[in-house]
């Protein structure tokens, strides 16, 4: 990817969801590296579109600010602005300018990005971009949400219209959703796909894009950097599994009650059985999707063994020094499993999607006994069985 340009990420739904962090901030990185290693000016605007500039700025993305290697911006919400909303509806029902309300959520990023490049261009007006500006959708995961789907595929022919050449990175999708056609059509239109697991590359292929624009590669926060973090009392190092349990994953389950019923027994066979502790680990706050609340519900329940540890909210970097310090992790969230797999600890995924089937098959040559699908939890014992498996298979 030719980064010698003005870049625009988009999709980005805010810190306060630490994968989205992950990605936002090793795609920076990322880019960074890349642009030095090329030769390249790495103050070439990058301009990061944000549900919430406030969690950025809280989290690791604030830092990435004042170094100059991207401007946050803040999308417009319509659904917040009442005036607006009524105007652009009415509008969008007689003109049926269906882009009309992703063009609005947009417009603050778009002067930004304009403002940034015509600041460089004055600073530096003997230098030469390549060719067209970059726009790179970062959700991850986005397109596997059917609630996002329409309005994914009216930002993305916003970007084109713009004049942008179009990126989607660290992707999973579906391979299902793909018999939707224009999505089909939609995914086509990208100049490049990265897909972060080969069940979704080689969807993609079967589905129609040309396979010289899709490209594997590993989800950017593989490449996440590790804080040193301190340590709490009851965390012991090496000795503790680490556990992150999220309300999406809950609600996904077909037997009512049977995920925090396998969390619990899990963690009474830890402290019954084993000589580990454990660290409940959060990876998502938002209020109304917030991993501290199964995990409070956890620690009341075992608090008074004194062997068990809440950690509180923190940076994705600061997540991941925790997850690399424990012996195991057992993880809900996506992007908590990839900091424990990439820092060499030994995971059970309870997943719910592709990308965890996706990402544990590309690691392990199969996803089978690595990932719990949560729509197929019955019985209350399955983690524990799933543990002692994947701990067996990693002595070997």
């Amino acid at each position: 990817m030719d980064l010698n340009r003005p870049i625009i990420l988009y999709m980005h739904a805010g810190s306060g969801n630490h994968g989205c962090e992950a990605i936002a901030d090793s795609t920076l990185k990322l880019i960074e590296k890349k642009r030095l290693e090329a030769g390249v000016d790495t103050m070439i605007p990058v301009v990061v579109a944000t549900n919430s500039e406030a969690e950025d700025r809280k989290y690791s993305l604030g830092a990435l600010e004042k170094k100059g290697l991207c401007v946050l911006v803040e999308d417009r919400h319509i659904d917040r602005e009442f005036i607006p909303h009524a105007l652009y509806y009415v509008y969008r029902k007689v003109s049926g300018d269906k882009e009309s309300f992703q063009r609005f959520k947009y417009k603050d990023a778009f002067r930004a990005f304009d403002k940034a490049v015509s600041d460089y261009r004055e600073k530096n007006p003997h230098t030469q971009f390549s060719g067209k500006p970059l726009a790179v959708s970062i959700g991850g995961d986005n397109y596997c949400y059917p609630e996002m789907v329409d309005d994914l595929i009216l930002a993305h022919n916003v970007f084109k219209k713009k004049g942008f050449e179009t990126v989607l990175w660290g992707c999973s999708i579906e391979p299902d959703s793909l018999m939707n056609g224009w999505l089909r059509e939609d995914l086509k239109s990208y100049d490049r796909i990265y897909a972060r697991e080969s069940i979704t590359r080689d969807a993609l292929v079967v589905a129609g894009v040309e396979e010289d624009r899709v490209e594997l590669r590993k989800d950017p926060a593989f490449e996440l950097d590790t804080s040193k973090v301190s340590i709490p009392k009851h965390f012991l190092p090496g000795k503790t599994v680490g556990i992150n349990l999220s309300p999406m994953v809950q609600n996904k389950e077909t037997v009512p009650g049977i995920t925090i019923e396998n969390y619990k027994n899990f963690i009474k066979y830890i402290l019954d059985e084993t000589d580990q502790n454990v660290a409940l680990i959060p990876h998502v706050v938002w209020a109304n999707n917030d991993d501290r609340r199964p995990l409070e519900e956890l620690y009341l329940e075992f608090k008074d063994t004194k062997r068990v540890t809440l950690i509180g909210d923190a940076p994705a970097q600061e997540l991941k020094g925790y997850i690399s310090k424990c012996s195991f992790f057992v993880g809900a969230r996506t992007h908590s499993t990839i900091a424990a797999y990439s820092s060499g600890v030994p995971t059970l995924v309870i997943g719910y999607s592709v990308k965890s089937r996706g990402i544990a098959t590309d690691l392990f040559g199969t996803c089978e006994n690595y990932v719990l699908p949560v729509q197929e939890l019955r019985k209350p014992d399955e983690m524990i069985k799933a543990y002692k498996w994947i701990l067996e298979k990693s002595k070997g």
